[in-house]
């Protein structure tokens, strides 16, 4: 579904935002991306997403590259970004049925889709009033809405719980579980360790933009925590 074969992209300056990545995803997969601060994690989404060019490597999604088919590409996915700049001016059932044109969902389409998602997340309600009104929480779950209306085949999510009520994060996780069970992927960022062991099936730590680990989640912990290997790879940029 999702490959980064030796991806490495360089900022201006000299610096490596992320050197020679490789990781696959598979349809089914929930795959945790896992690093400190700074390790390179949005950076490499956003090469992912096409917000960012890269310098060297191949990434591609369902088959395609995202440098020769960007557009078909995009057709695929979903993206959540850790903060996102949704257009205030606009109601949050305007957003989405911009989202669906975009997506060409048909009116018995979206119809469907935003009354299930709007109805699962709790802001049905909240639809008509524009998004300046929405509080962070909200605007979290209308962007996660907009990603799940067109049952995307790779949903791609940096840091996707920070600002959730506990009632939303447990939905979004169904949600997650639900996609992958039809055959898509989840492939997402996130500091919530606890959550990423108990929701990935795999799971690839960075540091420094660097691989440090990568596999099935069971196989990757052995027998410590995710926390414990974590705090390993920040003190020492690798594990035991």
């Amino acid at each position: 579904m999702l490959k980064l074969e030796h991806l490495t992209k360089q900022y201006k300056g000299g610096k490596k935002a992320v050197t020679d990545l490789s990781i696959h995803v598979h349809p089914g997969d929930i795959y945790g991306f896992i690093g400190q601060n700074g390790a390179g994690k949005t950076t490499t989404i956003k090469c992912v997403v096409g917000i960012h060019d890269f310098d060297e490597g191949e990434i591609t999604i369902d088959g395609l590259s995202v440098i020769k088919n960007p557009l078909e590409c995009k057709k695929h996915l979903a993206y959540i970004p850790d903060n996102p700049d949704l257009y205030d001016y606009l109601t949050g059932i305007q957003y989405l049925n911009f989202i669906a044109d975009v997506f060409e969902l048909s009116a018995e389409e979206r119809k469907s889709a935003i009354e299930t998602e709007a109805h699962d997340f709790g802001i049905y309600d909240s639809l008509g009033d524009l998004i300046s009104s929405y509080s962070h929480g909200m605007k979290q779950k209308l962007a996660i809405i907009g990603a799940l209306i067109h049952h995307p085949r790779l949903l791609i999510l940096d840091e996707p719980f920070v600002g959730l009520d506990p009632e939303a994060a447990l939905k979004l996780k169904e949600k997650m579980k639900a996609l992958c069970a039809e055959g898509s992927a989840v492939f997402f960022s996130t500091h919530v360790l606890d959550v990423a062991e108990k929701l990935c099936n795999r799971i690839a730590m960075i540091s420094h933009g660097k691989l440090v680990l990568e596999g099935n989640t069971e196989e990757v912990m052995g027998n410590k925590s995710l926390e414990q290997i974590f705090m390993e790879v920040a003190a020492n940029g690798k594990t035991d």
